[in-house]
């Protein structure tokens, strides 16, 4: 049963161990309605990720975490064999709910190689491992998360105007965000930072999401259309951009939300740096290049018509609606992670940095 709350003090995903569920903030209904709303089920699972009600590459990961352990407790009863045969049909049907966040894959693999690693223990006891691997996946998330904020802010000074695109807040991950980390650290050291949300065609998560969740915790911002950013930047009111990914080839490319290539040419043109926060999981090195990083295309209907009263667009028109886009290396000033900041060359930088 959905419940009314507020957003502040609750985490982006949880684990109800009493009603073996895991709960979620239900983002399409932000900012008018904040609802939780449990999901036990592998096919609600997947359409929790499909329908953008969990989203955000981080906090993906940790809903199909704590999602396979939810459904492994209910199959604890069954032999190992059977127990494993379910397990592994589950989880690749969790994880072609979408492409290209590859935080996904990468905590389903973690959560399959405990179901795997020993055939010869109870079940129940498997049970119990996929338990402590997802909660470790879960408090893992946090401290990257701090991480990546405590970096980020060392590259910023009180009283700058940054910009962001998309979500890549705390309801991008369980606390913090990666984007918006600095954001809130800067807020708890009295840095006063004014932030410029683009509102993020087409599913608006900068206007829905971003500024709603900077907003409630007293961060000065502001919403601006995706095609007024240059603008604000060549009058010189932007000292930094701060975007979040969902995949970093070995190169540098990173994959984001349409339009943020857009925003990081923009960048380049006027000298503003431009950063990508991604946490080490985003990292793939089995990507060499950005053009190899799978793109989710979309409905057409969140283009013409999700947002309208009527129609806003002739019937029969194509639509294109890819769901990210891939910003080339060369226009990205800085990668932040939780283990440090990489700076080009990209691919001998991330690989050190991570090899801590």
């Amino acid at each position: 049963m959905d419940e009314k709350l507020s957003l502040k003090g609750i985490d982006t995903v949880a684990l109800d161990e009493d009603k073996n569920c895991v709960v979620i903030i239900d983002q399409t209904l932000l900012p008018g309605d904040i609802r939780l709303k449990s999901v036990d089920d592998a096919g609600d699972m997947y359409d929790a990720i499909k329908r953008l009600e969990v989203r955000g590459a981080p906090a993906i990961g940790v809903f199909a975490a704590f999602g396979m352990y939810v459904l492994s407790k209910q199959m604890e009863n069954k032999d190992y064999d059977a127990f494993i045969s379910a397990f592994r049909e589950k989880a690749d049907f969790l994880n072609s709910s979408r492409p290209t966040a590859v935080n996904l894959s990468w905590a389903l693999k973690r959560m399959k190689r405990v179901a795997e690693e020993d055939s010869s223990l109870p079940v129940p006891e498997i049970v119990s491992r996929l338990r402590t691997e997802a909660l470790s996946i879960r408090d893992e998330d946090i401290e990257i998360c701090r991480g990546i904020g405590e970096h980020g802010l060392s590259l910023l000074k009180p009283g700058a105007v940054l910009m962001t695109h998309c979500n890549a807040g705390s309801l991008a991950t369980i606390r913090y965000g990666t984007a918006t980390a600095p954001i809130y650290l800067g807020q708890e050291k009295g840095y006063n930072f004014r932030v410029y949300c683009d509102e993020t065609r087409p599913l608006l998560q900068g206007a829905r999401l971003t500024a709603f969740e900077l907003s409630q915790y007293g961060v000065d911002t502001t919403v601006l259309c995706d095609n007024m950013s240059a603008s604000l930047m060549a009058g010189g009111s932007v000292d930094a951009v701060l975007v979040g990914c969902d995949r970093v080839a070995v190169n540098g490319d990173a994959a984001n939300k349409i339009g943020t290539s857009l925003l990081a040419l923009a960048a380049k043109h006027y000298g503003v740096p431009f950063y990508v926060c991604a946490p080490s999981s985003t990292v793939d090195f089995e990507t060499a290049e950005g053009k190899d990083i799978p793109i989710e295309m979309r409905d057409p209907d969140e283009v013409t018509e999700m947002w309208y009263s009527k129609r806003m667009a002739p019937k029969g028109v194509k639509v294109y609606n890819p769901a990210f886009d891939v910003t080339d290396h060369s226009l990205i000033t800085g990668i932040i992670t939780e283990e440090g900041v990489a700076y080009p060359p990209y691919t001998d930088s991330l690989k050190a940095l991570l090899q801590k």
